[in-house]
């Protein structure tokens, strides 16, 4: 059995972790593609619909999967369909929050609303989800109803656990709501990152692999750390990244108001004429946040201490998703597999983009 990795070696493992998904990402992106038929109204439905998923991304989620169904002895075709599903929801959902978000800029392209509307992105976002369950109901011949049942039920239990968590983050902005701890934040996460981009990849994988004779109740708690630990790191990204790497609009979240990890903390601590400007800030709707308001929180999250108390947050779950790996991989075939689900710990609080 692979131990995860230790912080002298996090570097190299996390490029080990670049180099699995570059060698899984052009068999994933081609299924994936392979899903959307290039039929039409091609213009209007089924281009929109390969936009985003044939631009550049980690194809991390189906990866995952890809990985647990192989570490617990099972092969590649079994589980692509359910992969593909994974992958065709992710992009449902970038679209969705794409729109919701006001976002013009996605993957390092316009985001798609931008480009041909939003009547038709919506549409192509609705597309993206019937094809996802048309992956699901091709598990039926090859998993047989048993099997290719509990994959469609956990599908549909991971989609609403995402929905969730999305309403939730998306309620708190438009009612204003500021009395927010580390807690809520992380049972938001839990919901709306952490079952779609961790926990249901493992437990599919795991489901296949072992043709469903595992209890997938073992990957809850290392998905649910692995998750959070992704999530707070994407919103540090969104404050400090390289536009360019990171393939989003820089300090979108704080335009938004969207209630980071960040942001509570700075919330709770500042004080004075700071925590009337913070007050002020989160009373207002998104068209009313100057940019010189959004630069003046952010100029604050650095003199408060807010960002390193997010990355100190954020390794110590990773050190928590080091002692859950254990325990859900245990019984796993040691090899490439193992270490790449291993090496995405480090590689959570790594990475660039």
């Amino acid at each position: 059995m692979t131990s995860p990795p230790t912080a002298a070696r996090d570097h190299t493992v996390s490029e080990a972790v670049e180099h699995y998904l570059d060698d899984v990402r052009p068999v994933l992106r081609r299924a994936v593609l392979e899903a959307v038929p290039e039929q039409e109204p091609f213009d209007w439905l089924y281009g929109p619909m390969r936009d985003y998923p044939a631009r550049p991304s980690k194809f991390l989620r189906p990866a995952l999967c890809l990985a647990t169904c192989r570490a617990f002895g099972g092969i590649d075709d079994d589980v692509l369909p359910s992969a593909v599903a994974i992958e065709l929801l992710h992009n449902f959902f970038l679209v969705q929050d794409d729109i919701a978000d006001g976002s013009e800029l996605r993957r390092g392209g316009s985001t798609l609303h931008t480009q041909v509307g939003m009547p038709l992105a919506l549409t192509a976002a609705g597309g993206l989800g019937v094809m996802a369950f048309t992956q699901l109901h091709a598990n039926y011949p090859r998993l047989g109803s048993s099997l290719g049942g509990q994959i469609g039920d956990e599908f549909l239990s991971m989609m609403i656990r995402t929905m969730t968590g999305q309403a939730t983050e998306l309620g708190w902005i438009r009612d204003r709501v500021t009395d927010l701890e580390p807690h809520d934040y992380l049972s938001m996460v839990a919901n709306k990152t952490c079952w779609y981009t961790t926990i249901h990849p493992m437990r599919v994988g795991g489901l296949v692999g072992t043709w469903g004779s595992i209890d997938a109740d073992r990957f809850v708690q290392f998905g649910l750390h692995l998750g959070a630990a992704f999530q707070i790191q994407d919103d540090i990204l969104n404050l400090t990244g390289d536009e360019a790497t990171y393939g989003k609009e820089m300090l979108g979240d704080l335009r938004e108001g969207k209630r980071t990890l960040m942001l509570i903390h700075l919330a709770r601590v500042a004080e004075g004429a700071d925590r009337r400007t913070i007050e002020r800030y989160l009373a207002c709707d998104q068209d009313a946040r100057s940019g010189d308001l959004i630069q003046e929180i952010r100029a604050m999250m650095d003199r408060y201490g807010s960002l390193d108390y997010a990355q100190a947050y954020a390794s110590r779950i990773s050190d928590d998703a080091t002692t859950a790996f254990e325990m859900a991989f245990t019984s796993a075939a040691p090899g490439a597999d193992v270490d790449f689900v291993a090496g995405l710990i480090p590689f959570m609080l790594e990475r660039r983009r």
